[in-house]
């Protein structure tokens, strides 16, 4: 399969916004939770408030998963700061839009920080329309891609 179809796939799939569940670990405790993440540009963000537990680990091991439904996506959260800044207007303004009952609950004060889950390797489950299932995998940092039927 060709690389640039398969990423185009899996963020066909993503839509422009996602409760995605991350994962994440520090000293070898693992914890999962629930993201409200937006889609833009072929990337995913979501905010955290800077003095989290998750965000600790975040910041201390970057190394993360993140999936929705039939993606699942290991990658490496990236610390872009505060959502107030400037730099990430683009972000506070998509989030008012997609996620807005969030956006008010939660303001965006001194604490709240953005980050990115830069994928490196993407696993897609999907089926075609005879039921048949089917993988997409995604290497991206050598930009290859392969489909594998599921028997």
């Amino acid at each position: 399969m060709e690389f640039s179809l398969a990423m185009e796939q899996c963020f066909h799939k993503l839509g422009k916004k996602k409760i995605m569940a991350l994962g994440s670990s520090l000293d070898d405790k693992v914890s999962v939770r629930n993201v409200s993440c937006i889609i833009h540009d072929k990337k995913i963000y979501f905010k955290t408030d800077k003095n989290f537990p998750k965000t600790k680990q975040l910041l201390e091991n970057p190394n993360v998963a993140i999936c929705h439904w039939g993606v699942q996506i290991e990658g490496v959260a990236l610390n872009h700061g505060l959502v107030v800044l400037e730099e990430n207007k683009f972000f506070q303004e998509l989030y008012e839009q997609h996620w807005k009952n969030s956006y008010t609950a939660y303001p965006h004060e001194k604490t709240e920080i953005l980050i990115e889950v830069v994928p490196q390797f993407i696993e897609i489950w999907d089926q075609d329309e005879n039921n048949h299932g089917f993988q997409v995998l995604i290497d991206v940092g050598n930009k290859t891609a392969e489909k594998c039927l599921y028997d």
